[in-house]
């Protein structure tokens, strides 16, 4: 009987263990931006998007056709499976060739399209009145695509984060665009790279953040600048780096993030993205 009692005791704590390792599990919806190979595909679509598919990719964000029309391109990944979900598009096309957006958008089957740079005036910060320009824009373009069963959302990249009064400039382009038409794709690294708190800006915006890119940072890479630029080899697979990915995810599953794009743009992307894929798995 003690022998039975010491079987039915090591399966209820093996059991409860099992529990704890799978809870935080991630199991959200996910997949690649494709920029991570531009310089694959700007040679060779057919080839690099069949690469994507033997990793076991089903969804893309996209940035441009890599020299196809959207139709072609659209085409090729039909034939692989790879569903297109979002894209991003030039701010300047947001403000004066919207319409083109509109119908690339529709041909692709977008279900989100997005922009990932404010002009600046050369490398000086992002101030008010360019923040407010912007939220106009967007909050126009969002209104337009709502119309037509689309998404728009804005992607940070650190230099919206200059101080502004007792917040900053993104906590103004926030409060001036309209949540019901302008979403946000929070691109982990840019905000740690700003210096900024993923988790902490995930629990202020919930409600704001549709999308997230998820890369990893290398250990030496200087944070705290508002540049929104650095070397492309800090971009590291997700499971080394300074980042510790999991609390970020816990949380961005309890706010309801919908979408996960692995973005690396480093020369050693098609070797490090499928191990970002296993660490997303594990």
């Amino acid at each position: 009987m003690f022998r039975n009692l010491k079987s039915i005791l090591f399966v209820i704590v093996l059991a409860a263990s099992l529990s704890r390792s799978t809870a935080g599990g991630f199991n959200g919806a996910w997949g690649i931006q494709l920029y991570s190979l531009r310089n694959e595909l700007a040679t060779n679509v057919p080839g690099t998007l069949d690469e994507v598919k033997r990793w076991g990719v089903k969804n893309v964000e996209l940035a441009g056709t890599y020299g196809m029309t959207v139709e072609q391109f659209k085409a090729q990944l039909d034939r692989r499976g790879l569903k297109p979900i979002s894209a991003h598009y030039p701010y300047d096309e947001y403000r004066t060739n919207l319409d083109a957006i509109i119908r690339d958008a529709q041909a692709l089957g977008l279900q989100y399209a997005g922009c990932a740079w404010i002009p600046r005036d050369g490398n000086g910060p992002l101030d008010e009145q360019k923040c407010r320009e912007a939220a106009d824009v967007f909050n126009r373009a969002g209104k337009a695509l709502a119309r037509h069963g689309i998404i728009f959302f804005y992607h940070p990249h650190g230099h919206e984060f200059q101080p502004y009064r007792d917040g900053t400039i993104f906590d103004l382009l926030m409060a001036e665009t309209n949540p019901k038409y302008v979403h946000f794709e929070m691109d982990v690294f840019w905000i740690v790279h700003a210096g900024q708190d993923p988790v902490a800006l995930l629990k202020k915006y919930h409600k704001r953040w549709e999308l997230m890119h998820l890369k990893g940072m290398r250990e030496s890479t200087p944070t705290g600048l508002l540049t929104g630029q650095t070397d492309v080899t800090n971009d590291v697979a997700l499971d080394t780096g300074k980042i510790d990915y999991a609390p970020v995810l816990r949380e961005a599953k309890k706010i309801g993030v919908k979408w996960y794009f692995i973005e690396d743009e480093s020369p050693s992307s098609e070797q490090q993205i499928p191990e970002s894929i296993r660490y997303l798995k594990k």
